[in-house]
């Protein structure tokens, strides 16, 4: 087998993956192309592992599996995270995303609290 047409694949897969990563606003697309680089690293590692043998077998493809994994994982945290900025910003555009936090001013103390800490104490 020659595997020069599944590297070329996934090179491909793999641009492909980092031009959307790059290039779009919407945090759903934008985790639509880190699943397509990890496809992309899984088509090599099955492609090296049946092509060049090592001294584990299938090894691999076990660790396709656990890249598998590891993009379950991701979609779960990233779609939670993309559904907590929806219904805080009504938006998943990512330009819109605050990477700081707010400032907050101290909050003014209530009138009535301060004479009655004083009165228990007595």
């Amino acid at each position: 087998m020659r595997p020069v047409i599944p590297y070329v694949t996934a090179a491909l897969l793999f641009g492909l993956g980092v031009y959307g990563v790059l290039r779009r606003r919407n945090a759903v697309l934008v985790l639509m192309a880190v699943e397509l680089m990890l496809n992309a690293v899984n088509l090599i590692l099955v492609t090296a592992d049946t092509t060049a043998r090592a001294v584990l077998p299938h090894s691999g493809q076990v660790f396709a599996l656990f890249v598998i994994v590891l993009a379950a994982a991701e979609i779960g945290v990233g779609l939670a995270i993309v559904l907590q900025l929806y219904r805080l910003r009504a938006s998943v555009a990512v330009d819109e995303v605050p990477l700081t936090e707010p400032t907050e001013s101290p909050q003014p103390a209530v009138a009535g609290t301060a004479g009655r800490d004083s009165e228990v104490g007595r």
